[in-house]
């Protein structure tokens, strides 16, 4: 790959960006994140739950 290309690539991935949206991809994977996040922390401690039967 030339310097060149490489340069000229980047300067148009550089112009494009603000023209791509709100990202939905990004937010999607956030969201997941979050819930998964979540539902690891629940499954863990739920086994750390003393039962006092």
């Amino acid at each position: 790959m030339e310097p060149h290309f490489a340069a000229a690539w980047l300067a148009e991935a550089a112009n494009a960006a603000p023209r791509q949206g709100s990202g939905d991809l990004l937010k999607v994977v956030l969201i997941v994140m979050f819930f998964g996040c979540i539902l690891t922390a629940w499954f863990l401690l739920r086994g750390y739950k003393q039962k006092d039967d």
